[in-house]
């Protein structure tokens, strides 16, 4: 690809007429919705270059990427997904680095291995389980929120996002007190180029690399000690679970703890700062909540939906040639369906590209459909809520420390959230 002149522009500088296979480059997230709005009308099933140098397929409309989401003969195992690989005209088998064996979990298989992770899931992380850490929740919300300087600059995310969902996540696996900076800074360097559900991890960092093998050590050591040691977490709850005869493995829990690890951090801090960024920039939107905060759960629905924390699902690769949308994806192809787009809809959402906190409730694809629908959703929701009535409750004059258009969002094709987000809360 690198003597293609035409492949090498963005896809925002092609034009609508050529037929090879588009570039989409990390840059493009900055401003992704103006490359997603273009493929919906003009190829909304189009095969893509992605940044690190995968073939993908690209799916943006809400009822295709539905039909994929639903779908048997596009397969979650990327195990065997990995083999297929592209770079340019080259295949490569890429097992060898594949996520290690931890990342055998319910995101990464298909039926029946999914159904039998899901079940010891739910029984585990329950809804009580869930409600029961609202009080956390709000006690860490709080002291977060005391804790900000109102005569300076302060970061939303790396102070009050980042932080809430990893302390309660440290609540959830029941991490000792004194092992919890540990647990932070591991999961922090980790972030999402080592996330499980990611597909390639050749750009993974030393750090990330050494972070993932000393969480993973952690919480080997953490499972024997709740095994001997039972307590009221979900770790423990995971261990001692059972179904028709079966239990989990070592290795299964700690799979299932680093995808919740993954998918409660960032769905939580991102749910926060683009919803916060969203409100910010809408100030009658803003004016609107703050003056009847019982629209907040329909908010908290909106901002998932107009700028959601999710870009893609976890990818997906064909079995056999399928037709989507009219087009036919060959068998061997990578798919990433676009939950970005598919919320920015204008035949699922009238006036999709509009915020409105009144909107009525569901549809969204944040938390995916079908059988890999998310199921630590209503936790997310439980922080999402409690976070946006503490933070517009104690900080009335809340606002943008800078232009919006210097701040700057993460290249993560996996990931919609921004790297820091200045506000002025005095």
């Amino acid at each position: 690809m690198s003597g293609d002149r035409t492949a090498s522009k963005s896809l925002s500088e092609r034009p609508a007429e050529e037929e090879d296979v588009l570039v989409f480059r990390a840059s493009d997230m900055q401003d992704p919705h103006a490359v997603y709005d273009r493929l919906r009308a003009e190829s909304p099933v189009r095969e893509v270059l992605m940044p690190n140098g995968l073939k993908v397929w690209m799916v943006t409309k809400h009822s295709d990427t539905r039909a994929v989401m639903t779908d048997r003969r596009f397969s979650s195992d990327l195990v065997h997904g990995r083999k297929l690989v592209e770079t340019g005209s080259d295949v490569r088998a890429t097992q060898e680095d594949y996520g290690s064996q931890f990342g055998r979990h319910m995101l990464n298989v298909d039926p029946p291995d999914h159904t039998r992770l899901r079940r010891f899931m739910a029984k585990a992380l329950t809804p009580r389980r869930m409600e029961g850490l609202k009080p956390t929740v709000l006690t860490l919300v709080d002291e977060l929120l005391d804790a900000f300087d109102p005569a300076g600059e302060i970061d939303l995310i790396g102070q009050f996002g980042s932080p809430l969902p990893l302390t309660v996540i440290c609540d959830l696996f029941g991490v000792p007190a004194a092992d919890r900076a540990d647990f932070h800074r591991w999961a922090l360097a980790i972030g999402t180029d080592s996330a499980p559900v990611a597909l390639t991890s050749d750009n993974r960092s030393d750090e990330a690399k050494s972070s993932a093998a000393a969480m993973a050590g952690f919480l080997l050591e953490l499972i024997d000690h709740k095994q001997r040691h039972p307590a009221d977490d979900l770790l423990t709850a995971l261990i001692t679970a059972r179904d028709e005869g079966q239990e989990l493995t070592a290795i299964e829990v700690v799979s299932m703890a680093f995808l919740t690890l993954f998918a409660g951090h960032e769905t939580v801090v991102h749910l926060i700062g683009n919803g916060t960024l969203a409100l910010l920039t809408h100030p009658e939107q803003l004016d609107l909540l703050r003056g009847d905060l019982s629209l907040l759960p329909n908010a908290v629905e909106e901002f998932l939906r107009y700028d959601g924390p999710a870009n893609t699902s976890m990818m997906r690769y064909s079995i056999e040639d399928v037709e989507i949308g009219g087009v036919t994806i060959p068998a061997g192809s990578f798919v990433a369906t676009i939950l970005t787009s598919a919320n920015r809809d204008d035949e699922f959402f009238p006036h999709a590209a509009t915020m409105d906190i009144t909107r009525p409730m569901g549809g969204h694809m944040t938390f995916g459909h079908g059988v890999h629908y998310c199921v630590g959703a209503p936790l997310a929701r439980i922080e999402g809520r409690v976070a946006f009535e503490r933070l517009l409750t104690r900080y009335p004059k809340l606002r943008l420390a800078v232009d919006p258009e210097q701040l700057v969002w993460q290249s993560n094709t996996l990931i919609r959230g921004l790297s820091r987000l200045p506000v002025l809360v005095g």
